[in-house]
């Protein structure tokens, strides 16, 4: 080998013995708002990987085994926790074993808030049921365990942006420990999309301002932590799990309280059957519309979280505004 060439196959190795030394970490996220905040943490550094695609769901998702070799290979996996991605909580303990598995219901600064149990009309009225004994004894019930299973908390933290910032700081914390070469960088994204998002929430406000006060019903009870931070209460929910779907005197219990509460919109999403909202929406006076907490039909990347935000926000206008 002459000493050129040597020189050249020298300089070629030492080159690819940096870059490899500043490569990103491999990291995963579960479903889509999720994988939007550490997109954007990541931005010009790495892209993660993203477990829950398209319009699938947490709360129904099975795993494929593309995603689970995705998992074995991972050195970190970002998920909210097992209250939201119960599917995902037995492959990190065995698959992703490896991985540094973070749960983002517990980033520091995020405000947790206790399942709902009178804030949807659902679960009152299904109390009674159980009491009474009647045809629906039991059955929103046991969906309502399979969800809660895990903890006393709502799992839906993304749907406040002020906890989004907070676990924006807990994935930039984690990715510029496991790659301090790139620490600047994550930190100076996370300051970015934070910013971005304090935009956001002001926004959001003044879209949701001409409607405030105006009654909606939404298809799951998921929406608390929006409801709470842009003060727009839903007047209930048709189900508490998404799962498990009210039988035929549930919908016409349901329809008759949307009647009663005098609700000018019922919200599908697009992840499960937007036939039902139809069927309890039928001979009363209130319109449909969609609402959509994963961002479904958004193409993922760093900008997904807020057009997402900004689209609920703008579903809810709309239909609230066309029913006035």
């Amino acid at each position: 080998m002459t000493p050129l060439r040597t020189l050249l196959l020298s300089a070629t190795v030492l080159g690819a013995s940096v870059a490899a030394s500043q490569a990103a970490p491999d990291v995963v996220a579960s479903v889509k708002p999720v994988h939007s905040l550490v997109a954007a943490v990541m931005k010009g550094v790495g892209e993660p990987a993203l477990i829950v695609e398209g319009a699938g769901s947490p709360h129904t998702y099975s795993l494929k085994p593309s995603q689970a070799r995705r998992l074995q290979n991972a050195d970190i996996v970002f998920w909210v926790g097992p209250e939201m991605e119960a599917f995902l909580e037995k492959p990190i303990e065995t698959i992703g074993d490896k991985a540094t598995a973070v749960e983002l219901i517990d980033a520091h600064g995020l405000v947790k808030l206790p399942f709902r149990e009178g804030g949807a009309f659902e679960a009152h009225e299904h109390h009674d049921d159980d009491h009474a004994g009647g045809e629906h004894a039991g059955h929103d019930h046991a969906g309502h365990d399979h969800e809660h299973g895990h903890g006393a908390f709502d799992a839906h933290v993304w749907l406040d942006p002020e906890n989004a910032k907070a676990m924006i700081h807990e994935i930039e914390e984690t990715l510029s420990a496991a790659d301090p070469d790139n620490a600047k960088a994550y930190a100076d994204n996370a300051a970015a999309a934070s910013a971005g998002i304090d935009a956001l929430i002001e926004e959001v406000g003044t879209i949701l301002a001409p409607v405030r006060g105006k009654g909606y019903v939404v298809f799951h009870d998921a929406y608390q932590y929006f409801e709470k931070r842009f003060d727009i209460p839903a007047a209930g929910s048709i189900t508490v799990s998404p799962e498990v779907m009210p039988g035929a005197e549930r919908v016409s219990e349901i329809r008759a309280r949307i009647g009663e509460l005098g609700a000018a919109c019922v919200f599908a999403e697009p992840q499960f059957e937007p036939k039902l909202i139809s069927v309890v929406i039928e001979g009363t006076a209130a319109k449909s519309g969609i609402l959509d907490p994963l961002g479904s039909s958004l193409k993922d990347g760093p900008d997904l979280y807020a057009e997402l935000i900004r689209g609920m926000a703008t579903s809810l206008r709309d239909c609230l505004a066309d029913a006035s």
